[in-house]
């Protein structure tokens, strides 16, 4: 009943003002109760007074509940600049401090999605997907139009309640005047605006040449892209010549090479834009202007014998002292690397050094000669591992180090799993494979055997102990 507040050294300070008038009211309440019982008790009217303010309280009732009804959805009278609980849901994709919530924001049950439609070019049209949308409580996170000749294609990020199902979205876009929709899960990583994601990703290419084919996927989505050489390692045609600004055919962007030849980026799943081919296109662009380069950070090592060696990238700068390796190589080793006549193993190393096709890194000694290459080669929508070392140096854990870090490459640039291929009597190899601790999948065709190991989301330890070195570690070879 009393008024306390905090007075000086946080003493409660009470107002007796306040509980004098209290006390007044209280006791004018009980005189007029008192008066009313003896006029309905005594009175000659009193039951018909009675029933009157009965029936009088009943209507009131009900008039307040209609009211109540027609206008709920009306702001506070007292707070005029309030806004409702609608709008500030639709302005902040969020309910407001102290509003009820539905059962799937209480658990926060929801899911992210990445959908693409074509509209008409016309006033409205975007309006009337927002609206479709809104109708089923998704909420738009980002978006972005790409201008077509005839129409705009729109790309939403979406979260969506966790009982809307993308047959559901689809559908509602569609009745919206939305066609050719594509949808699919997004994950938190497509939470980044468009813009960041793109400087991002020209910063990694600047770095690493390595990184273009990687960065040119999570640019576009999920698409497969290929590095064809001017000249085929095993001789013939090469591919056709592009002009330096491109070619965008519908599902197939055609770029061409830095250093020669042509990329290609397919996507048979959703035609490109103009938007997405000039973005690759300027990436392209800048890796050319770059030239060749790869980071300079390399490892010093110690291996259990005492041989300190050194790991690091290698390019085509070290094709003169890799093919000094295939010299001291014998056939044996060069033959399980390569799965073909010993005179052509020098014809792949301008492909396996080019940062283009994956990354390299290479086992040089204390004396500057290089006694060991690891490949980690992007295959369209897979990744190759690939190992040489040479005879003096096998049975050391050279290629227990080098795979391992290879796989952690792999894991870091994004990949699900990684392959070798080699011969099923290289029993080196397999054991080098299966002491990665991942699960692995074996096929065997003619005597060659495929190992896949499938990386998952478990990152691997760029040094693994070298508990395998009683093996040999010649590798596994190119695929024909």
């Amino acid at each position: 009943m009393s008024d306390v507040t905090h007075g000086r050294h946080g003493r409660p300070a009470h107002h007796w003002r306040r509980d004098v008038v209290e006390l007044a009211a209280l006791f004018t309440a009980v005189a007029v109760a008192d008066a009313v019982a003896n006029l309905v008790g005594h009175g000659p009217g009193g039951p018909a007074l009675l029933v009157t303010s009965a029936v009088v309280l009943i209507a009131t009732v009900a008039f307040h509940t209609w009211w109540a009804r027609r206008h709920g959805h009306a702001p506070p009278t007292h707070d005029p600049g309030a806004r409702p609980l609608a709008a500030r849901r639709q302005r902040t994709g969020r309910p407001s401090a102290g509003s009820p919530q539905s059962p799937d924001e209480v658990s926060g049950a929801s899911a992210l999605w990445r959908m693409r439609t074509t509209v008409r070019d016309e006033p409205g049209t975007l309006a009337a997907l927002c609206a479709a949308l809104a109708a089923h409580r998704v909420d738009i996170l980002s978006l972005q139009t790409h201008p077509l000749a005839e129409g705009t294609v729109d790309e939403f990020l979406l979260r969506a309640p966790g009982e809307v199902e993308a047959s559901g979205i689809t559908k509602a876009v569609s009745l919206a005047g939305g066609s050719d929709t594509w949808i699919e899960r997004a994950d938190a990583h497509d939470l980044v605006d468009v813009p960041t994601r793109v400087l991002g990703l020209a910063s990694r290419t600047a770095l690493d040449a390595a990184e273009l084919p990687l960065a040119l996927r999570q640019l576009l989505g999920r698409c497969t892209i290929r590095s064809l050489p001017a000249r085929p390692v095993g001789g013939g045609r090469g591919p056709q010549e592009v002009p330096a600004e491109g070619v965008l055919e519908d599902t197939v962007i055609r770029l061409r090479a830095p250093e020669g030849g042509v990329i290609t980026v397919e996507r048979p799943y959703l035609p490109f834009t103009p938007t997405e081919f000039a973005r690759a296109r300027a990436l392209v662009e800048l890796d050319s202007r770059l030239g060749p380069r790869i980071p300079h950070n390399q490892d010093v090592l110690t291996l259990p014998e005492g041989n300190a060696i050194t790991v690091r990238r290698a390019d085509t700068r070290d094709l003169a002292a890799a093919r000094a390796m295939h010299d001291r190589c014998s056939a044996r080793t060069l033959g399980r690397r390569y799965h073909g006549p010993v005179g052509d193993a020098d014809r792949y190393l301008n492909h396996l050094l080019s940062p283009r096709f994956g990354r390299t890194l290479a086992v040089q000694t204390a004396s500057g000669r290089i006694v060991g290459l690891g490949h980690l080669l992007w295959d369209g929508d897979e990744t190759e591992v690939a190992l040489l070392v040479e005879d003096e140096w096998q049975r050391r854990g050279v290629g227990a180090e080098l795979l391992g870090r290879l796989v952690a490459m792999a894991v870091e640039a994004g990949c699900e799993s990684v392959y070798a291929v080699t011969q099923a009597s290289n029993t080196g190899m397999v054991a080098a494979m299966r002491g990665l601790g991942l699960p692995l999948d074996y096929q065997i065709e003619e005597g060659t055997l495929v190992i896949t190991a499938r990386l998952d989301a478990t990152p691997v330890t760029s040094r693994l102990p070298y508990d395998l070195r009683q093996e040999e570690y010649e590798g596994p070879g190119v695929r024909d």
